[in-house]
């Protein structure tokens, strides 16, 4: 697997010795590793030292009060902020799908899910990914005539095209209605276990992290405060008692009353 170095990372931050003996073994076992992750705006840290690892084709779900630096997070990992200090190590064929589909409304669909590759690749490539999503009966609309759910589908599709290893969403079911949601998150589980790449969700509700993840990593002061292992089988069902004691325990490490919620 291809990685990048996401820079600059000054040598005071993190020593030549140290990122020479993290970046062959990590390469192999690790589809992200982040060390000693810093990032500040005037001042402030954000992100405060952070170390993370996301191995190859698991699915990780990232929560945190709203400011807690998730989204500055998936941001770095994304290449499209690289005013760090630390170690980022992620593959070079990564893909992202933000909240808002960012579709531009001059290119009809196949066009929008074909944007920014390299090469010239062909209307067939983008007919695949849109097949894949569901949507290949939308190929040639435009997109201010797509439903919320048919556009949040061609930017997935978008990121689907560019054969990720790793996949980065950013809470990209949040504008959804609650039944389109439903069916958000169950595609993007069926596509996560048909494509095998790792995936980072950065999302505020708990009920889809414990639903989706393999993992879910808990932000807080610009760290990982706490992680939770999801053993359920798939596919999970909210009504099984121990959804719920999962759903609860990290509701509570939220800051969130689970007593007063029930009553």
């Amino acid at each position: 697997m291809a990685t990048d170095v996401h820079r600059p990372v000054s040598p005071e931050a993190v020593p030549a010795s140290e990122t020479s003996q993290a970046t062959p073994s990590t390469q192999a076992t690790q589809a992200v590793h982040v060390a000693g992750l810093t990032r500040a705006f005037d001042g402030r840290a954000v992100i405060d030292r952070l170390d993370l690892d996301v191995r190859p084709g698991e699915f990780v779900a990232l929560l945190g009060r709203s400011g807690c630096g998730k989204s500055t997070l998936l941001r770095i990992l994304a290449g499209l902020d690289r005013d760090i200090e630390g170690t980022v190590l992620v593959p070079r064929r990564k893909a992202v799908a933000f909240q808002a589909p960012r579709l531009m409304p001059w290119k009809k669909v196949w066009r929008n899910v074909l944007l920014g590759l390299p090469g010239k690749p062909g209307r067939a490539v983008a007919e695949q990914a849109l097949k894949e999503v569901g949507l290949d009966h939308r190929t040639d609309a435009w997109p201010k005539t797509l439903s919320g759910g048919e556009a949040q589908r061609a930017s997935l599709a978008r990121a689907l095209v560019r054969e990720p290893d790793l996949l980065l969403l950013d809470e990209p079911f949040g504008a959804l209605d609650a039944l389109t949601r439903i069916k958000a998150q169950r595609l993007v589980g069926e596509l996560w276990q048909r494509r095998g790449c790792a995936v980072l969700l950065v999302t505020h509700d708990v009920e889809e992290a414990v639903l989706l993840a393999d993992r879910v990593l808990v932000m807080d002061d610009g760290v990982i405060a706490h992680e939770q292992r999801i053993d359920l089988d798939r596919p999970r069902d909210i009504t099984d008692p121990r959804f719920a004691e999962l759903r609860a325990g990290l509701l509570e490490r939220l800051g969130v009353d689970t007593a007063a919620e029930a009553a």
